[in-house]
């Protein structure tokens, strides 16, 4: 899900009801908590970070919100899901990157999107109702991530009511994501669309490779190539 990539202006609605609890959480602390000395598990600390970029958090539900997660370590092609398992995770990348794709009658496969530093990444359909899935989600490089299943996470949401807003937030920007994707499939060229992945992705352009990079835009890495040389072309002509 989105991490970085925030609508401020969705954020702001969403976020409404708890305007009088906004507040900017520093390098030195978390929400209310800057300047106690307050000891939280290092597994947590850029999932809360994260979280708190919307909004500040208590002391009391940075340990409640640390009590309901969990952290591992995936190695290089490592799956999370394939096709056919059930979504119970909403997953948190700390480090590294992360995958989703499907495979299309053929056995080719077809990058859907992608999930870096500070972004979330399930197959909502799957996780939401409980029903084997078609998605694919894997790690391209090994990848530290925090997940947090269904039970934990609406625990959360009833004991924590700003989370839930916080979740309604990052799953209405995954959905605008997902929607700019299909209009850009529908529309754009393969240039445009090549553009429109450096706009979204920037930070894991050089990460890449080409075949993973053609695959979530529908082209071939060898027509990728050529997109790439007539860019340069056309800038160095500027």
């Amino acid at each position: 899900m989105y991490g970085p990539y925030i609508n401020e202006e969705l954020v702001g609605k969403a976020l409404k009801p708890f305007k009088s609890e906004v507040k900017i959480a520093t390098q030195f602390g978390f929400g209310y908590n800057v300047g106690k000395a307050v000891t939280f598990s290092m597994e947590s600390v850029p999932l809360i970070k994260h979280f708190e970029t919307y909004l500040p958090f208590e002391e009391s539900e940075i340990l409640l919100i640390e009590s309901r997660i969990s952290s591992r370590k995936l190695k290089r092609r490592e799956h999370l899901i394939i096709t056919g398992d059930i979504c119970r995770h909403y997953t948190f990348v700390v480090k590294g990157v992360l995958r989703m794709y499907g495979i299309d009658p053929n056995g080719r496969e077809h990058n859907i999107l992608f999930a870096g530093e500070n972004d979330w990444i399930a197959d909502i359909t799957s996780f939401h109702d409980a029903k084997p899935g078609e998605s694919n989600i894997q790690a391209i490089e090994p990848s530290e991530i925090v997940q947090i299943a269904q039970q934990d996470l609406y625990h959360l949401y009833l004991n924590i009511p700003k989370l839930d807003r916080i979740f309604k937030v990052i799953t209405e920007e995954k959905y605008v994501e997902l929607q700019n994707r299909v209009f850009q499939n529908i529309s754009s060229t393969a240039q445009q669309r090549y553009t429109y992945f450096q706009e979204k992705y920037p930070h894991l352009a050089s990460r890449l490779p080409n075949t993973q990079i053609a695959s979530y835009l529908g082209i071939t890495p060898e027509f990728l190539s050529i997109i790439r040389k007539e860019m340069v072309k056309g800038r160095s002509k500027k």
